[in-house]
């Protein structure tokens, strides 16, 4: 049976110590947060009876999940991505702010600054001959349905092999980064090719968590979405494509019902033709209802570590 120290008076006043609860100064939030956790996690070694060797493996794999950059990896794998959006969503329903298109994870692989354009874009750079062609295309409206011009849509996704540009020195600039705004009737569309899903290294420490949970680390073809505009809510979000062996079962869990999106063969598409794009393609079509709010904290998208966004005005 473990040994029961939790309640001792040691482990009390070592935790005090430890949050720095016997020192003035400081930052009040931190100290009641590092209390909190250290107590769980000295709870977790008692209930658990966590051995030396278990809790300096758990160091030591904590290390090598920094070393491989893989921590904004391992969180929406883990859930807590997820559980920040049902927080989001029950903070909207107090506040009276719910509804408009669903919001969802928006991933570590965002890069800001990607070219702006008026009402239509090409995001890939040509490079990809074999890959299937796409039209992004959609409408962004109020909650009345009434267009909104000058919305930018700020768009990105992964190439044929399930990497992203940037991270992927291999691909050009900006290769499948676009920000598009919205013409007088709310339109946008882009031209592109249809991402492919990807999975966790490997070999990496994301991975070698999951394996030990029974888990794959496998996420389905899917659009990453910033959309905005000023006196509404910042929607940040994803669409799943339809049919991917992943769509429902991400590891990430991103996937929400009203985010899978059907993607079309169409011999010729309309939209597609008013931008110069002729002949077969895959249309894929996601409209978003923006909602309205005075706050200017909900306007801008949280503050979190992107690629090159200290360097964009």
């Amino acid at each position: 049976m473990t040994v029961k120290t939790m309640q001792s008076a040691d482990v009390k006043e070592l935790l005090e110590k430890v949050a720095g609860f016997d020192k003035d100064g400081g930052n009040e939030r931190m100290k009641k947060i590092v209390h909190r956790v250290m107590h769980d996690i000295f709870q977790i070694v008692e209930d658990f009876d966590v051995t030396p060797e278990e809790f300096w493996s758990a160091v030591y794999y904590v290390g090598e999940l920094g070393a491989n950059g893989e921590a904004a990896l391992l969180a929406p794998g883990l859930g807590m991505d997820r559980y920040l959006d049902i927080r989001q969503d029950a903070e909207d329903e107090q506040a009276g702010l719910t509804g408009g298109t669903p919001r969802t994870i928006e991933g570590p692989l965002y890069v800001a600054g990607a070219p702006m354009s008026e009402g239509f874009d090409r995001m890939d750079d040509g490079s990809d001959k074999d890959a299937e062609a796409i039209l992004i295309k959609g409408r962004i409206t109020d909650e009345n349905g009434e267009p909104l011009a000058n919305a930018v849509v700020d768009i990105w996704h992964a190439d044929t092999k399930g990497a992203y540009s940037y991270f992927d020195q291999s691909q050009s600039e900006y290769n499948l980064r676009r920000r598009i705004k919205t013409d007088a009737e709310g339109r946008y569309a882009a031209q592109s090719i249809m991402p492919s899903g990807y999975g966790c290294p490997p070999e990496g420490s994301t991975q070698q968590l999951l394996n030990h949970l029974g888990r794959h680390g496998q996420r389905p073809a899917h659009i990453h979405y910033f959309v905005s505009k000023p006196g509404y809510k910042h929607l940040t979000t994803q669409i799943n494509i339809a049919g991917d062996e992943y769509t429902y079962d991400d590891f990430a869990f991103a996937t929400r019902e009203e985010l899978v999106v059907a993607a079309n063969r169409v011999e010729q598409s309309e939209t597609g033709a008013q931008h110069g794009v002729n002949g077969p393609i895959t249309e894929v079509e996601f409209n978003v209802t923006l909602v309205a709010t005075d706050k200017p904290e909900l306007q801008e998208r949280h503050a979190r570590r992107r690629a090159l966004e200290t360097d964009v005005a």
